[in-house]
């Protein structure tokens, strides 16, 4: 008989506090909170910190007062550390299957065939090797659907006695069943709160609850995608793999800023920086926007007059060009007044399109999208690093008091010469 392929979910445990912990091993076994823009919340909890009773989004200036008394250990959002460390997860995984979905920064799906004992081999093999090559713990869920495969990699995570690693069909069914019907129904992959509430309603108040649902009524009742759901559990593949995660509907480009800013000249240069770094991420997706849309906004905590100003452009072409990104986001600025504390700016990049898949008639070529002047900033800001380069009021500069605050950063370990680790013999 035929085995059917089997998926599998990797994912790494606690990502953040994961990837500090791979150059800063004093912080092991010490609770540790890794901190949202401008060192705002709480966004990651390694577990010893979880047993402190600190949730997601909790405010650090509530946490740092009793931080010393728990030992408690905050590092600011480390960007380009995380990326680098993804990057290397990824790549390794993608050794062990040529059918490999990048969902997220710190997760993945591979297609992966064999019998029972040798996929809990390979799972194990998985584990053993990202903890060797890249420093990082993950937990490894193998089932017939994405659904199961990812529900498998939670009871890996949450359960000692699997080791890290959970195969779906050596889970004996009276133990699956068990398993499901102790866990909640928002727990699965796809149920948000609000929508676990109208399942609740129904009387579906876990996932066992769920799998044993009438797929036909919930379509009905809420739509395809939750029957789908329903199907995945009963192990029926509908969700199928994706080797490359396209056709984003929008790029949304947005920060707080760590000093308000209260004059246009101050937003122009902000929205001159985030245009720049917008057409960087366009090119490096190999995509085009037709709709750019930019706004700012005063902060709702502070005792003034509130502001919400925003303006949408209908580029004139596809482009990810930054003179164009920057020339339509600049439209925002006639609508800033001056003396208000702008708390935050953004941009949004709307109708993407592939590069190239609309190419203009001669008259309305753009010649500095044909110079690539987009991918030559952002090479160069790659290889020397942010503010090495700008176009006119996002040019070269140090020292912008606006920009985001992370006072408690880690050194950028894999990505910058001078914040290289050193290790020092005995």
């Amino acid at each position: 008989m035929r085995r059917m392929p089997q998926i599998a979910h990797v994912d790494v445990n606690c990502f953040y506090a994961s990837a500090e912990r791979a150059f800063d091993p004093s912080l092991e076994g010490r609770p540790l909170v890794v901190l949202s823009n401008n060192d705002g919340c709480a966004v990651t909890r390694s577990p010893e910190a979880k047993a402190l009773g600190i949730s997601t989004g909790e405010p650090w200036f509530k946490l740092a007062p009793r931080a010393k008394e728990w030992g408690l250990v905050a590092r600011s959002s480390n960007y380009e550390l995380y990326g680098d460390i993804s990057a290397r997860v990824m790549e390794l995984l993608a050794r062990y299957s040529a059918w490999l979905e990048v969902y997220s920064i710190d997760e993945a799906f591979l297609g992966v065939k064999g019998e029972p004992d040798q996929l809990l081999v390979l799972g194990r093999g998985i584990k053993e090797a990202v903890l060797r090559h890249v420093g990082v713990p993950v937990c490894v869920g193998i089932a017939p659907t994405k659904t199961l495969a990812k529900l498998c990699n939670k009871w890996a995570k949450n359960n000692p006695a699997f080791g890290g690693v959970c195969l779906w069909e050596s889970v004996p069914p009276p133990v699956r069943e068990g398993l499901m019907g102790r866990l909640p129904v928002d727990e699965i992959w796809g149920v948000a709160g609000r929508l676990a509430k109208r399942l609740n309603a129904m009387g579906i108040l876990t996932v066992l609850d769920l799998m044993h649902a009438d797929p036909v009524a919930i379509r009905g009742k809420f739509s395809v995608v939750l029957m789908r759901t329903v199907l995945e559990l009963r192990g029926t593949p509908c969700i199928p793999m994706e080797e490359e995660r396209v056709g984003r509907d929008q790029l949304i480009f947005s920060r707080s800023f760590a000093t308000p800013v209260t004059t246009p000249a101050g937003l122009r240069e902000v929205l001159g920086i985030y245009s720049q770094q917008a057409s960087a991420r366009l090119s490096r997706h190999g995509l085009q926007a037709k709709v750019l849309t930019a706004f700012a906004a005063t902060s709702p905590f502070r005792n003034q007059e509130q502001a919400y100003p925003s303006v949408c452009v209908r580029l004139p072409m596809p482009t990810a060009d930054p003179l164009l990104l920057t020339k339509a986001a600049h439209a925002l600025l006639p609508k800033i007044r001056e003396g208000l504390k702008y708390a935050k700016a953004g941009l949004m990049l709307t109708d993407l399109r592939p590069t190239g898949n609309q190419p203009p008639l001669e008259p309305f070529e753009n010649r500095h999208e044909e110079r690539g002047i987009g991918p030559l900033l952002e090479d160069v800001s790659r290889r020397f690093g942010r503010g090495s380069i700008g176009l006119g009021y996002a040019g070269v500069k140090s020292g912008l008091d606006w920009t985001m605050k992370r006072n408690m950063r880690s050194p950028r370990y894999t990505t910058h010469w001078d914040e290289l680790p050193l290790v020092k013999a005995a």
